[in-house]
């Protein structure tokens, strides 16, 4: 970054389930780029299978080069749930010495030990992002800086809950339609808001000369619930991609690969999920290319055309035309160079007869 009604599970899965058993599984890859580093498909690209079945499977050793972003994807303690999302640091700390990413990615690895510390998998997504934060606070080695964050946390009954605090976002797309796009939060513009830390020689600074550093907390995230279904795709990601990309964009880039590759088909009765999904999120659409699963390809495909427009001076994306409306005497155009970072889950049920009923 640059700039710098909570769902009570247990009650609706009486009220939606049907008769028959299903269980609803998230398969999750991740794609980034940090700014001013070229794309390199592998070291860019990260699958993650909560079976632990994919053969490409590999943890992380330190930190993905993402720049200040940040992601996260665990199994939720020894349930069937999974957690994953995004987080992005806020730049503005650089000025007072502090690097932003070590906020962001500190962030994510406390995600992902809450997420498997859990007793159970029924966790929310708000009470994952303050279990996070509360240790990224009690974290000696990270002694200021902030994020946005947008954390997610879905079960194997098809419920979704989203914790999303500033300017990263998510969209639920539905066979070639946006079923859900979720609002960023902003003080003023390009002003998100964020979790941070302030440390004590900044505050007495603000104390004298003015100008208090914004300070959000997980109380103050936006909580969304959501059901997904078979087919499903979401996409996750931070303000490196929405700046540049809408999310119209992003879902006919979404539509075209997964037409393409038949995972969405076009028929008589119009659009629906296609036979070889679930084979698509377990093999390899590339034989000659590691982490080329379906979601993980999805992932790169988003990264990928979320940086070229970052880099092309000619072609406005969202911010560029932000900066038109609220400030034309700015003549500002051209994408937005920043980190980038995608989270993309698709949803596999193994039921298709036992969804939840809307």
């Amino acid at each position: 970054m640059d700039h710098t009604t909570l769902f009570n599970v247990q009650s609706s899965r009486a009220s939606h389930t049907s008769s028959k058993s299903s269980s609803i599984t998230y398969k999750v890859g991740a794609a980034f780029s940090g700014k001013g580093w070229s794309f390199a498909g592998k070291k860019n690209t990260f699958s993650f299978d909560p079976s632990g079945q994919s053969t490409d499977q590999q943890p992380f050793t330190g930190r993905p080069i993402s720049g200040q972003d940040a992601f996260f994807i665990s199994n939720v303690g020894n349930g069937s749930s999974t957690a994953f999302g995004v987080a992005d640091g806020v730049g503005g700390w650089e000025q007072s010495g502090i690097d932003p990413a070590d906020f962001s990615h500190g962030l994510c690895r406390y995600l992902v030990k809450n997420a498997k510390d859990s007793p159970g998998d029924r966790l929310g997504a708000r009470e994952l992002l303050e279990r996070g934060f509360q240790d990224v606070v009690s974290d000696k080695e990270i002694t200021g800086g902030g994020s946005t964050a947008c954390v997610a946390v879905g079960d194997s009954f098809g419920y979704l809950e989203v914790a999303n605090l500033g300017d990263s976002g998510f969209v639920q797309l539905r066979l070639n339609a946006v079923h859900y796009n979720s609002n960023p939060q902003t003080h003023a513009f390009n002003t998100p808001y964020q979790l941070s830390i302030i440390p004590p020689r900044i505050l007495a600074r603000s104390r004298i000369f003015g100008g208090m550093p914004l300070r959000d907390y997980p109380r103050d995230a936006s909580v969304t619930s959501h059901v997904v279904r078979h087919g499903d795709v979401l996409v996750f990601a931070t303000d490196g991609v929405w700046d540049n990309l809408s999310s119209s964009q992003v879902l006919k880039i979404v539509s075209d690969e997964m037409s393409k590759l038949q995972a969405w088909q076009n028929g008589d009765k119009g659009i629906s999920v296609g036979r070889r999904l679930g084979d698509l999120t377990k093999e390899r659409i590339d034989p000659y290319e590691e982490n080329s699963f379906l979601q993980t390809w999805l992932a790169k495909v988003i990264a990928r055309k979320a940086k070229a427009v970052s880099e092309d001076p000619r072609r406005d994306g969202p911010f560029a035309k932000e900066v038109q409306k609220f400030y034309p005497h700015e003549d500002y155009h051209g994408g937005k160079v920043d980190d980038i970072c995608v989270v993309v889950a698709v949803v596999i049920e193994t039921d298709h007869a036992a969804r939840p009923r809307l």
